[in-house]
């Protein structure tokens, strides 16, 4: 691995009328980045309490392998249905396990 971790993490907002098909047109990219190279984990969901919040979490091996997969970003059907988005990356300089 080179340079730390990353974990991206946040959400969208869209309609919530709008929700289930943003998601449904989310699960190319979804298998794509799973399958990018030094993807450890790429989750977006539909939160439990708000209909129109969808949740962001994403883990990297480093910052380039963020930087090759982003390329240039969300295509612009997606992006128009965004209404708001709160997402930041973070360094990770040490990990803990929590399930054993």
């Amino acid at each position: 691995m080179t340079g730390p971790m990353v974990i991206v993490a946040g959400h969208l907002v869209v309609a919530p009328e709008q929700r289930d098909a943003y998601l449904a047109g989310c699960v190319a990219v979804v298998e794509q980045a799973r399958a990018a190279r030094g993807c450890l984990d790429f989750a977006l969901s539909a939160d439990l309490l708000d209909p129109g919040r969808i949740n962001i979490l994403e883990r990297w091996a480093s910052q380039a392998d963020v930087e090759a997969f982003r390329g240039a970003g969300t295509g612009d059907d997606q992006a128009a249905r965004i209404l708001a988005a709160s997402v930041a990356e973070y360094d990770v300089a040490d990990v803990r396990s929590l399930t054993g």
